[in-house]
């Protein structure tokens, strides 16, 4: 049996880049109706991302999922070098003015290492062939707690769309057993009414009259229906797998059937009536919770 995941959670896991420098790489995701990417690199590691995609899209099939990484700030500086040659043009330069001026010729040797061109360090390139094996390995491993986390999630979810299942199960059957006082109660108020209109009125008209208007509020074929959808979702869910599209449109099926049931009864007299009445509401109340729960999904 497949597991039923969530589209929520996050994870994040550490590593080391060739040459010791440490980076993080957290991915997050939470509902989306298909697979939307999203990948975030530091300057000059773009060549990852096409690898990164790949990790991501083999272990999520479904949900807005945003994956960044994070290089911790080392040197890149390597061997400081001076030119010789522009520091001597600088001292020399220097001392010329002093003796044209008559100034003494002592002069800051700190303040002509500042000078422009004199100083300057090797700046050491990444090697991003070398950090691609650590990042997309983190990757994998974060992409797996990710999963962990969302069918963690999915695992409450299924648990809680179930029992909402049970309960609406057990408003099905309440509504079942209520159609008989239902009807019952509809033909007798039927027979008042007429009584008051009329005098004498034939029992054959008066029974298809009745017959008329149990059948219009009758609520079994909904029912019926009602009852099969609950079954079917349940079966999805004890199957597992990418089912949040079709739970979703077994609810809207679910609803539909709820909405056909309080229009035939909202005018039911008696308190079966009322109670029937009641029942549909409720039902329509555990359908939207149950429709906010799927939204999360895979």
């Amino acid at each position: 049996m497949s597991v039923v995941a969530s589209m929520t959670g996050f994870a994040s896991v550490e590593g080391t880049l060739a040459g010791g420098r440490g980076f993080t790489l957290t991915v997050k995701s939470v509902n989306h109706r298909h697979l939307d990417l999203q990948v975030r690199v530091p300057m000059g590691f773009d060549a990852l991302e096409a690898g990164l995609r790949k990790v991501v899209k083999a272990g999520v099939k479904r949900g807005h999922v945003e994956l960044t990484v994070f290089v911790e700030k080392g040197s890149s500086v390597g061997a400081v070098q001076v030119d010789e040659g522009l520091l001597d043009a600088y001292v020399a330069a220097y001392r010329k003015a002093a003796e044209r001026y008559e100034e003494p010729e002592e002069f800051d040797l700190n303040a002509l290492l500042r000078m422009p061109g004199v100083m300057s360090a090797a700046v050491v390139p990444m090697d991003v062939s070398a950090a691609e094996e650590a990042v997309l390995e983190a990757a994998q491993r974060a992409v797996a707690g990710l999963n962990g986390v969302r069918e963690a999630e999915g695992a409450a979810l299924a648990a809680e769309l179930r029992a909402g299942m049970e309960r609406l199960s057990v408003m099905a059957e309440e509504a079942r057993v209520l159609r008989a006082g239902v009807a019952a109660a509809q033909v007798a108020r039927l027979r008042e009414r007429l009584a008051e209109m009329l005098v004498g009125v034939p029992e054959d008209r008066v029974v298809m009259e009745a017959a008329l208007l149990v059948e219009r509020g009758d609520v079994e074929e909904e029912l019926v229906r009602l009852r099969t959808h609950i079954e079917r979702f349940i079966g999805l869910l004890d199957g597992g797998g990418e089912l949040g599209r079709q739970l979703d449109f077994l609810l809207q099926e679910l609803n539909r059937e709820a909405n056909t049931m309080l229009s035939k009864t909202g005018g039911s007299a008696g308190d079966a009536g009322l109670r029937l009445t009641e029942l549909g509401l409720a039902i329509k109340v555990e359908l939207e919770r149950a429709r906010e729960q799927v939204q999360n999904l895979e």
